[in-house]
């Protein structure tokens, strides 16, 4: 999470999992003295404690940066200026003068500009020699192998296989008495390899192979994700900890200062929908951009909202991009909004008409319940864990077929009196699930395992 946050400014999916999680695990009367928090020491396979206010930190809203203006091309002179809309028009003819097998990379640097630049300081920085820890890191890690007693608890919520050797980091743990609980987010790099970068394939697959028969207590996020973790391991056969419990994420986010005056990048309220998450290839955006191809050929341009894209750019969307910026943004009926902070995204769901998820697979499914959290009807992809996420309140299209994600989004579109009963049905049916009663079942599942 320390290594994500170095790189991003917000949190997203996994961490922002975490995220709230911690904090409601901070907050609990029970966990003083019983909950403490660990990171990567200096000698890599090993951890030592900090301090929650160190975590909370992180995705501090106070320390973020200035945001930039939305990708919004409004009109052609502004496209002409720059060869693509964007400044960037020098790199994108450079990738086109080199051969098709380096062009990819470049294109994907063109999109991703900071996070690869992050990979390679990253890089960079593993490559020279570790200097000696200070003495306040070591004394950390000094007071973690005091503290940690056996019968205590490891658990790993989050992206552990960004770290390059996990399982040894375990198996230290283990030798010294701790049990292991593993929460399991998905297995998309393991069923769906072709939405992710290759390396990610490869890290995922050695981590969750190494990881998986080290942990004496497993959970998911869903029952989407227990299936395909069972099928998992009979492929491989390794023989998981029953019982295999269900923790599903609370509902919506608990951080986010209230009261904020509307903030200057974001559209007016009213005029558009919504689609929450990373652009990446398994989020699906590319159906999204057909559909609104779609509307806006068979309606008056006035009658179709814009399309906010609320989110970081990922990979495998250089396509995707280039087809945005080919066609100005859809002459700027579709916005992105990068890394938006809590503040923002809560005013982002609170001023659209609805909001659209259609993503092919998702362990869960966040942008679901946190569109219903705010009262906002959700259209989502009727894909994995994503009807576990929004149940009856939400309205389904195959990911698959945009005929069909058309023909659901429209009639919204055009049904104002349908989407105002909607929002009441919402309103009056819909239970979230606290951050504080998702970290009091975690605990309680690792109490009865325990």
């Amino acid at each position: 999470m320390f290594d994500y946050a170095w790189r991003y400014p917000r949190p997203s999916g996994i961490q922002r999992v975490q995220h709230e999680l911690f904090h409601a695990l901070a907050q609990l009367p029970e966990a003083a003295g019983r909950i403490g928090f660990v990171r990567h020491a200096s000698t890599q396979n090993a951890l030592r404690g900090v301090a929650y206010p160190a975590v909370a930190a992180l995705f501090d809203e106070r320390d973020a940066p200035p945001r930039q203006p939305p990708r919004r091309i409004a009109t052609p002179a502004a496209a002409e200026r720059t060869g693509d809309g964007t400044g960037d028009g020098p790199l994108r003819r450079l990738a086109y003068r080199v051969p098709p097998r380096l062009r990819e990379p470049l294109l994907q640097l063109y999109v991703n500009q900071r996070a690869s630049l992050g990979a390679l300081a990253a890089l960079a920085r593993a490559a020279r020699p570790a200097p000696r820890p200070p003495p306040a890191a070591r004394a950390a890690e000094d007071a973690f192998a005091r503290e940690a007693a056996p019968g205590d608890v490891l658990a790993v919520l989050g992206a552990a296989w960004t770290h390059p050797d996990y399982a040894r980091v375990l198996l230290g743990a283990r030798r010294r008495g701790l049990r292991v609980a593993l929460l399991v987010h998905d297995l998309i790099p393991v069923f769906r390899p072709e939405w992710c970068d290759r390396g990610l394939v490869a890290r995922f697959g050695a981590w969750i192979e190494s990881v998986l028969p080290l942990a004496e207590r497993v959970f998911t996020v869903s029952a989407a994700t227990a299936a395909d973790l069972r099928r998992y391991a009979a492929m491989r056969g390794v023989a998981l900890p029953e019982p295999l419990r269900i923790l599903p994420p609370g509902t919506g986010f608990t951080t986010a200062p209230a009261g904020l005056p509307r903030a200057p990048r974001l559209p007016p309220a009213g005029s558009y929908v919504l689609s929450v998450g990373t652009v990446s290839a398994h989020k699906n955006q590319a159906l999204l951009f057909r559909v609104w191809r779609r509307l806006l050929d068979e309606l008056p341009v006035d009658a179709v909202p814009h399309l906010v894209l609320a989110g970081r750019t990922g990979a495998l969307v250089a396509d995707l991009m280039q087809q945005l910026h080919n066609t100005r943004f859809l002459d700027g009926r579709v916005v992105m909004i990068e890394d938006p902070t809590d503040a923002e995204l809560a005013q982002l769901y609170e001023g659209c008409r609805f909001t659209v998820f259609a993503s092919l697979y998702e362990g869960w499914g966040l942008p679901v319940t946190e569109s219903l959290r705010f009262g906002v009807p959700c259209i989502a992809a009727n894909a994995t864990a994503l009807p576990e996420a929004g149940g009856a309140l939400a309205r389904y299209f195959d990911p698959d077929c945009a005929t069909d994600a058309v023909r659901v989004i429209r009639a919204a579109i055009e049904e104002a009196d349908g989407l105002a009963g909607w929002r009441r049905q919402i309103a009056e049916e819909f239970r979230p699930v606290s951050w504080t009663a998702a970290a009091q079942a975690l605990l309680t599942a690792i109490n009865a395992e325990v």
